[in-house]
């Protein structure tokens, strides 16, 4: 029997080989609509990836996703692009989004009691904790693919990370506040999350190791933990304005970015300095416009739910349980390179 080609599957899906080739090795550019027709023709085809691609089950699974997003209007956006895309193909027999109380790990626990029997892959967010560890462990022993998002959590068997490199996404927020403050002196105001989020504890390590090289005469004031809460943020943006003369910078490496935005704008553009934020979001589209926020370094809320839902596939279909690590390439945007999407 001939073996099938991309060429074939490019042309029963009625797409270029290069978009076919871009599915099928999970790479980006590829729309939810173009993706579910590669894999409707290559499932009628009885395409066998070769080694490289990623496998797909050859029954539809059932998915189960638990997301902490709250008031967090970027993991609301992750969590609606998931959902999106697996109602698109049809290799996806159902998938539940659940939304979590808190990054808290004990929420995770609670919400993993209630997990269907028939659940073949879950994707998570959640903190890296030794109550997440414990319950990702178990996941992984009883048979169920695991995928991590946005945030690690470290050894654990999971089948996958989907997301930035977090530590490199720190070093670049370094290295672009050093380069525009090259020749000012002065201090850094740094907002976390939370350190229990290890993609967290990983921008704000590059962050301090490449400012501390590099750019000596910045200093970074103590960090401030917001649990993502604007009400923790506002008033720490506040005293940060009111009582350092010399600040020059502020970053933000999680959320709490609306309470900063505010007490920006309130305090008009005297005493502004350079901000550096993550995710590209409504709020974030029309800070940048504003002139409120400098940068944004983004993660592609779109990819990765995509990539989310593919590799938990992958997973599922794998004969191993881990798959080979592809982060996701962040975007710098500025208020004159904003994206539609």
């Amino acid at each position: 029997m001939k073996k099938t080609t991309i060429t074939d599957i490019a042309r029963k899906s009625g797409l270029s080989t290069a978009t076919v080739d871009r599915a099928l090795n999970d790479r980006g550019g590829v729309t939810a609509a173009n993706r579910q027709r590669v894999f409707r023709a290559a499932k009628e085809l009885g395409y066998l990836p070769t080694e490289g691609m990623l496998a797909l089950p050859s029954r539809p699974a059932h998915l189960e996703f638990f997301i902490p997003f709250g008031h967090n209007s970027f993991m609301q956006d992750v969590a609606r692009k998931i959902a999106a895309f697996a109602s698109s193909l049809p290799l996806v027999a159902s998938c539940n989004v659940t939304a979590l109380d808190g990054i808290d790990p004990d929420a995770l626990v609670m919400a993993l009691e209630d997990l269907p029997l028939q659940t073949n892959g879950v994707g998570v967010i959640t903190v890296d904790h030794p109550k997440t560890r414990h319950a990702i462990r178990r996941l992984c022993e009883s048979g169920v693919r695991v995928v991590t998002i946005v945030t690690d959590v470290l050894s654990t068997p999971r089948s996958a990370f989907v997301g930035v490199d977090n530590l490199v996404a720190g070093r670049t927020a370094a290295l672009i506040m050093g380069l525009m403050s090259r020749r000012a002196t002065g201090s850094i105001g740094l907002f976390l999350g939370s350190r229990t989020l290890h993609g967290h504890q990983q921008r704000e390590y590059g962050f301090r190791t490449l400012l501390e090289e590099q750019f000596k005469h910045l200093t970074i004031l103590p960090a401030i933990e917001t649990r993502d809460e604007n009400k923790l943020s506002r008033p720490a943006m506040e005293r940060m304005l009111r009582d350092t003369d010399d600040l020059v910078g502020v970053y933000c490496v999680g959320a709490g970015r609306a309470g900063i935005a505010e007490v920006l704008q309130a305090a008009g553009g005297n005493k502004r300095p350079f901000v550096i934020m993550h995710d590209l979001t409504d709020a974030t589209r029309a800070w940048l416009a504003e002139d409120l926020i400098d940068v944004v370094i983004d993660q592609n809320a779109r990819l990765i739910g995509e990539q989310v839902v593919i590799r938990l596939l992958g997973s599922i279909a794998a004969s191993t349980p881990t798959l080979s690590l592809k982060n996701i390439e962040p975007r710098i945007i500025f208020r004159e390179n904003i994206p539609l999407v």
